[in-house]
Order: structure tokens, then C-alpha cells, then sequence
């Protein structure tokens, strides 16, 4: 037998109407764990293969493939007693000691889960136009790390190291003040622009859910490239998407008007400004806790949102922010222009000034002189 199958046979039957004791059972597979869009998913390929002429008894077979799954893989099945759990009687099977089969020939590592990943990396774009042979192959140069929450991946500034794909949990891109500027998640890439360019690292990664992550290491990643054309070709038309946003972006800021940071005109001061000339648009912001959008009529705020916070509570929230960009965009969504405003806009303004204040205060001197 090889390492990679499980024997179990039955060592006590009580009433048992399927098998009788010395029936063996043998168990091959693998199971994977992931959290995709926070939910726990159980990849497996389990397979229980049956005492010869014996019909099957579902609960066992259900038995036998949670112990895989809570072990996720053979080699890992500790020697112990099972015992089914459908039976009136009592049914014990124990897992055969693997010393019995030292004689067998060594399992090589690298067979280990290979149809299982390759099936799995195969729902990735940046893997879609390899073939299954391909896939086999791009797998040795493929490492698997778990990064928690709030872990930096990469800072801003860094050496390029890695091209990195997400295989579940989500980070966010930051720049040098810590500003979101995007949010990555499941099948998005990073890290390619800077082992293509030479250049360091343009932006931080950090993690906002746990994630789990393959990434290819940098001595690697010319080889792979020469080797997969298709992963070539996918990351030329990934730079090209990149570069094509961030042009849009600028003109759009060129034609807006009005663009700046923050820190050069606070939230209250950007608010009179847009009131006093009774602007009617969009004012978009990145901010510390992600972006947030407040429309204008004729100078009047008729909507607000905010990191789940809407209209007033959001307003009031966006005020005591410091750090950002900010986009005011001169158009109005036709489904608003007939909106009721949120409340007088001095009224709103002050009460904003007043929380923030207030929440300076209760913070200490110590806040206040910094």
C-alpha cells in the first residue's frame, strides 16, 4: 500500500447488516480548506473504496471522509479506533499501522494534491489559458502563505521580491499616508509592476481579511514568464488595463476642476467652498477608512456615505478626517437633482465642527497640542 491510502479495518461488529469484522476499508485523496468570500470551502477528492462484493453503507462512507477532511490529508490520519456513527449495534474500524507497508515504494512530494491545484488555480484568470499539462508544471514554482489581518505584504518604498495572486481574504493598497487606493480580492495579482520595471514597490499592501496567498519569487519570475507565454501575454494586458485607469483618472481630474489633498484644505473648508459658489456635482474622497461621497446642488448637501455611514452620520465622520485626496466632479446624477437636501448647510456644518471638537477634547490635551 501506498503512504497515500488509508486502511481501516473493522475490529468489532455488533449487528452491523453490511459487513462483517476483518472487512477493510482503503481511503485515498486530499482535502483542501479555503475561506472564498468568507465562507469555509471544503475542496476534496476523497475516495473510499469498499470491501470487495459489499454494498455500500452511506454513514460509514460519510464517516470515513470527515476524518480526511478534519486531517485534510493521509499521511496525516493518525492510528486510532472509529466507530460508526449509524449503527444500533457497535461497528469499530482501526486504521492499519503504516509500518505494515514500509516495503512500499516512496510517494514522490511533488505528486502530492497536483490534479487537486491544478484545478483549483485553473478558476484563476491569470491561469485560464494554461493548459492542465501547464498547470502541473507551473506548480513547482508556486509558493502558499497565509497572511493574517492587518499584516503588511509589502511596504511602499521596498525592493520588488514576489508577484503575488490572491487565492481568498482581501488586502488593500495604501499610499505613503496610509490613503486606500484600491481594494484587491479573490484572482487579483500584485506585485508585477515592480519585478517588471526594476523599480521598488510603488504602493503598500495590507491585509483587511486573512488571506491566503501564492506568489511566485522574483529569481523565478523571468523563468516563468519565458516558460508560459500566456502568463506574459496576461500581465502586458493587465499593465495595459493599469496604465489606461490611471490616465482616465487623470483626465478626469484635469477636467473636474478641482482636485487636492487634504492636508492642503481641510474637509470643513473644501464644504464652504463648494457652498458659498453653490457647486452642483460629486465630491469624491479617499480617506483612512476608504472612500466616501457627498453630492451637491446648487451648494446644498443632499447625500452623504461613508465607511457604512450615511448622510449626516457620514458628513460628521468625514469632517475629522486630515489626510486625503479629494475629486469634485461638476455633474449631478439625474436621479438626485429633484433630492430634498439633508438640512440646512451651516447647521450641519457647525454640528460637525462641534462633534469633532468635542471628541478633541475627550481625548486630552495631549490630543489637542498634537
Amino acid at each position: 500500500m501506498s503512504p497515500s491510502e488509508a486502511i481501516f479495518k473493522l475490529v468489532k461488529n455488533d449487528r452491523c447488516p453490511c459487513y462483517k469484522k476483518g472487512d477493510e476499508f482503503r481511503l485515498t485523496g486530499n482535502a483542501l480548506l479555503l475561506k472564498l468570500d468568507r465562507e469555509n470551502t471544503f475542496i476534496t477528492t476523497a475516495i473510499v473504496k469498499l470491501p470487495y462484493g459489499k454494498e455500500a453503507c452511506r454513514i460509514l462512507v460519510n464517516d470515513l471522509t470527515k476524518i480526511l477532511i478534519q486531517n485534510e490529508s493521509i499521511d496525516r490520519i493518525p492510528a486510532t479506533v472509529v466507530a460508526c456513527s449509524g449503527c444500533t449495534g457497535t461497528v469499530k474500524l482501526k486504521t492499519t499501522p503504516k509500518s505494515e507497508f514500509l516495503n512500499d515504494s516512496p510517494i514522490d512530494e511533488h505528486s502530492k494534491n497536483v490534479d487537486m491545484i491544478a484545478r483549483l488555480l485553473s478558476n484563476f484568470s491569470i491561469f485560464q489559458s494554461l493548459d492542465r499539462h501547464n498547470l502541473k508544471d507551473i506548480i513547482p514554482f508556486l509558493k502558499l502563505k497565509k497572511y493574517p489581518q492587518n499584516a503588511t505584504i509589502l511596504k511602499k518604498g521596498a525592493p520588488a521580491k514576489h508577484l503575488y495572486i490572491i487565492l481568498s481574504g482581501s488586502v488593500d493598497v495604501l499610499d505613503e499616508k496610509g490613503v486606500c487606493l484600491s481594494h484587491l480580492r479573490r484572482g487579483d495579482v500584485f506585485g508585477e509592476m515592480s519585478l517588471i520595471s526594476g523599480e521598488p514597490v510603488g504602493a503598500t499592501i495590507k491585509v483587511v481579511e486573512t488571506a491566503t496567498i501564492v506568489f511566485i519569487s522574483g529569481r523565478n519570475f523571468k523563468e516563468v514568464l519565458n516558460k508560459f507565454p500566456s502568463i506574459q501575454m496576461y500581465l502586458a494586458q493587465l499593465l495595459a488595463r493599469r496604465l489606461a485607469n490611471a490616465n482616465l483618472i487623470r483626465a478626469e481630474e484635469i477636467t473636474s476642476g478641482m482636485i487636492g489633498q487634504l492636508s492642503e484644505m481641510p474637509p470643513s473648508e473644501l464644504f464652504q467652498a463648494l457652498n458659498i459658489n453653490q457647486k452642483s456635482g460629486v465630491l469624491s474622497l479617499t480617506l483612512s477608512k476608504g472612500s466616501a461621497e457627498l453630492y451637491f446642488r446648487e451648494g446644498d448637501l443632499i447625500s452623504a456615505s461613508y465607511n457604512k455611514k450615511k448622510d449626516k452620520q457620514a458628513f460628521y465622520d468625514i469632517i475629522k478626517e486630515n489626510e486625503g485626496r479629494f475629486k469634485f466632479i461638476p455633474k449631478l446624477p439625474e436621479d438626485l437633482k429633484e433630492s430634498p437636501i439633508i438640512g440646512p448647510f451651516m447647521e450641519i456644518l457647525l454640528d460637525g465642527l462641534r462633534k469633532a471638537d468635542e471628541e478633541l477634547f475627550e481625548d486630552g490635551p495631549q490630543a489637542i497640542r498634537q
